[in-house]
């Protein structure tokens, strides 16, 4: 996976392109199963600069914030994320939150989904510019995964 990058070479990757002019987008979460709100959140956050990266939480990360998730492990949804064209590049951090990751890249642009206010997005007091882009409404993991365990098979 091209676009899977550990955190040093992805900050050597953002200096290069800071120094390119480029516009470095970022956004974090589980991404646990893929579907047409994250994909809509994704293609709008890209649209705020040259690139997108993804901060995608480890497994470890996600079971310490949703009990009894993720449902896939970390590289199976780094490789779904790597197969979208709005995304441009991916890490894998195992944080409880993605500020140490922000710092070490310095994004200009911070993106949230929309339950997040501006003010409350962690590292927001890092990046120059800071969004929460709204939800698709009806659509999250969370409701698949309770719609999929309502039904017998």
């Amino acid at each position: 996976m091209k676009k899977l990058l550990d955190r040093k070479d992805l900050q050597r990757l953002c200096r290069r392109l800071r120094a390119e002019g480029k516009k470095i987008v970022f956004t974090n979460g589980c991404f646990d199963i893929i579907h047409k709100g994250h994909v809509r959140y994704l293609r709008e956050a890209r649209k705020l600069g040259d690139l997108l990266i993804v901060g995608l939480n480890s497994d470890s990360s996600v079971s310490g914030i949703k009990p009894g998730r993720p449902v896939n492990r970390e590289r199976d949804r780094a490789e779904v994320l790597a197969a979208l064209s709005m995304v441009d590049y991916i890490t894998i951090f195992s944080e409880k939150t993605p500020y140490s990751l922000i710092k070490a890249l310095k994004p200009d642009v911070l993106v949230k989904g929309g339950d997040w206010n501006k003010e409350d997005i962690v590292g927001s007091d890092i990046a120059k510019e800071t969004h929460s882009l709204p939800f698709v409404r009806g659509i999250s993991t969370t409701r698949i995964i309770e719609k999929i365990a309502g039904l017998s098979l």
